[in-house]
C-alpha cells in the first residue's frame, strides 16, 4: 500500500511539473519556463535560476491525488 501511495504521489508530481515546463517552453510562456544563466566575469559570478511556479502546482497536484488515493482504498 505504501509504494503504490508513493508511486502515484511521485507520478502524479512529476507529470505534472513535466508537463507544465512543457507547455511553457512550446508556447513560450516565461512563468511556465525553467532557464539557467550562468556568467562569470573578473568582477565576481551571476546565478539566475527559472520559474518555480511549476514546482509549486506540482507540489499541490501531488497533495490532492495523495488525498484522493488514500480516501478511494479506506
Amino acid at each position: 500500500m505504501r509504494l503504490k501511495s508513493f508511486l502515484v504521489t511521485f507520478g502524479s508530481f512529476a507529470l505534472t511539473t513535466g508537463m507544465l515546463y512543457l507547455f511553457g517552453h512550446l508556447f513560450t510562456i516565461p512563468s511556465l519556463m525553467f532557464h539557467i544563466d550562468y556568467t562569470v566575469n573578473g568582477d565576481g559570478f551571476f546565478i539566475s535560476a527559472g520559474s518555480l511556479v511549476p514546482l509549486t502546482i506540482g507540489l499541490i497536484v501531488c497533495l490532492f491525488a495523495e488525498k484522493i488515493y488514500i480516501n478511494k482504498f479506506r
